[in-house]
């Protein structure tokens, strides 16, 4: 339903800034009609027009200077590019300036006249409501309406088309993903690496694909089409690709498989995920700890299994190292960081660690540090790894694809990677003896959900581990025991000799 206008005169902006942004190529015969067009509700001393002329090859430049200085009633900035910068890289410049200068408020309007001026008022609504850190004007609400407008028909259905592979594949619901008609808050722009969006024309997917990924509020209000004589920059076959692609890495990313900076938009690093549900590092941790025993816990996150192992009756203790302290350099040697395992290891039965040993900057003198304060005791210790030779990993470096990501394999915070033979070679040379090797199958429920997709995938994967695990494991799950160092074995050797000695002198007598 269609919002009621704001009564005549001026437009109450509560207070806020608004910068009402024109991109503009070679528009010097719509340019002037398009300022013209701006509602007279909006003429007021919070309120500027920004116009950014791509370096056109026409009068447009000289155009807006002339109504600039024809119009008093607001402020109006012209600028021109030395370059052109695309219609994605003009954006940019805009959004740069409404943050810089204190706008709360950007508004982008088309300097041909696509998009009607005068619903400004109508699509301002939400923001100076604080209901929404985006409003886009949308022609497709009400399809048939675009039709009537003068959208060509292969614009009509290819618009449809798209939008309804992105809401698949992005999990959303907008009616349009491709109108130009914009309206943001720039508290919300200033927290979305924008910058590094493409400057090409599908730059308007890659900041919708941003507000979605960081939750930000965004509605879409019914806008007139207008389709004139203006001339169409796009091409729509190179223009769909890039749609496609740009949303399959933006998923990719979500599901930690791929990693780009435009599509991270977390602030915080990222938790563990619960993997109890499936067959996972965590089920293979709580199956290994024995009932009743004292278990010592390190690693990131992973607050899901010690809960799990209470309900066991273990005594655990946790300690949560988190993954910027590992990753935060020092300033004394050894110049990185690295966790320091408690005093009294040797009072526990078993160790944890849990995705901790690829996060280690020295994961040897850490395995030789636990084995040593286990004081010539043999706590079983369990440690989980990513699988770097998981056969997807190889396929993407058979690609000449190397991709890190915020979670999985190839984890940002990951400073040493593992296969089976690297991992049990490092545990023998640390002086452990290794008792059980298991991989563990993809999180495909984390990925997909919990559905028979998933779990038909699980179940494959469960079945390829049997022909082999260094090739499909996603994880390593290993359990080992340290051995006694030579100074312990020694103190061992010298105590039961003097019993044994005591016993068979006993019997000479």
């Amino acid at each position: 339903m269609r919002l009621t206008q704001l009564e005549p005169g001026r437009v109450d902006l509560r207070g806020k800034r608004l910068l009402i942004f024109i991109v503009a190529y070679n528009a010097e015969s719509t340019i002037e009609k398009v300022l013209t067009r701006i509602p007279k509700s909006l003429h007021s001393d919070q309120v500027e027009v920004l116009i950014i002329d791509d370096s056109s090859k026409d009068e447009t430049f000289r155009n807006g200077l002339r109504y600039q200085q024809r119009q008093s009633d607001f402020k109006i900035t012209v600028l021109r590019t030395p370059v052109n910068q695309g219609y994605g890289g003009n954006q940019k410049l805009g959004y740069r300036y409404a943050i810089d200068h204190g706008f709360d408020i950007v508004a982008l309007i088309h300097g041909d006249g696509q998009y009607a001026p005068e619903e400004l008022p109508f699509l301002l609504d939400p923001l100076l409501r604080n209901e929404a850190d985006a409003v886009f004007g949308s022609r497709m609400i009400n399809k048939q309406a675009a039709r009537r407008g003068g959208m060509p028909l292969y614009k009509w259905i290819g618009n449809q088309a798209l939008t309804a592979l992105q809401n698949a594949i992005l999990k959303t619901r907008l009616s349009e993903f491709h109108s130009g008609y914009r309206l943001y808050s720039t508290t919300a722009l200033a927290q979305i690496p924008f910058e590094k969006n493409t400057s090409d024309f599908h730059f308007d997917t890659e900041i919708i694909i941003q507000f979605v990924l960081k939750k930000f509020r965004i509605t879409e209000l019914p806008i007139p089409t207008f389709y004139g004589d203006e001339i169409c920059h796009v091409n729509g076959l190179r223009y769909a690709w890039n749609i496609f692609r740009s949303t399959i890495k933006a998923r990719l990313c979500g599901i930690h498989l791929f990693y780009d900076r435009r599509f991270d938009v977390e602030a915080a690093p990222v938790a563990h995920s619960d993997k109890l549900g499936f067959p996972s590092s965590q089920t293979f941790a709580v199956r290994a700890c024995i009932p009743g025993r004292y278990v010592l816990q390190l690693g990131i996150g992973h607050g899901n299994v010690a809960a799990e192992l209470g309900k066991k009756l273990c005594h655990v203790t946790a300690i949560d190292f988190a993954a910027s302290e590992l990753s935060e350099p020092r300033t004394v040697p050894p110049f990185a960081s690295q966790p320091t395992a408690p005093a009294d290891i040797s009072r526990y039965d078993q160790i944890l660690l849990m995705d901790l040993i690829e996060h280690v900057h020295d994961p040897e003198n850490f395995m030789d540090e636990l084995r040593r304060k286990a004081m010539g005791r043999r706590p079983e210790v369990i440690i989980t790894a990513a699988n770097v030779a998981f056969f997807v990993t190889r396929i993407m470096l058979a690609l000449g694809q190397f991709n890190y990501s915020r979670k999985g394999i190839l984890g940002l915070g990951h400073r040493r990677l593992f296969t089976f033979k690297s991992l049990r070679s490092l545990l023998e040379q640390a002086g452990y003896k290794v008792l059980e090797e298991q991989g563990v199958p993809a999180p495909f429920p984390l990925a997909l959900g919990q559905n028979r997709w998933s779990r038909t995938l699980l179940g494959i994967n469960r079945v390829l581990l049997l022909i082999s695990r260094r090739l499909f494991a996603y994880q390593i799950c290993i359990r080992a025991q340290p051995l006694p160092d030579a100074r312990h074995l020694l103190k061992e050797t010298i105590s039961s000799s003097s019993a044994l000695r005591t016993q068979v002198l006993g019997h000479v007598a």
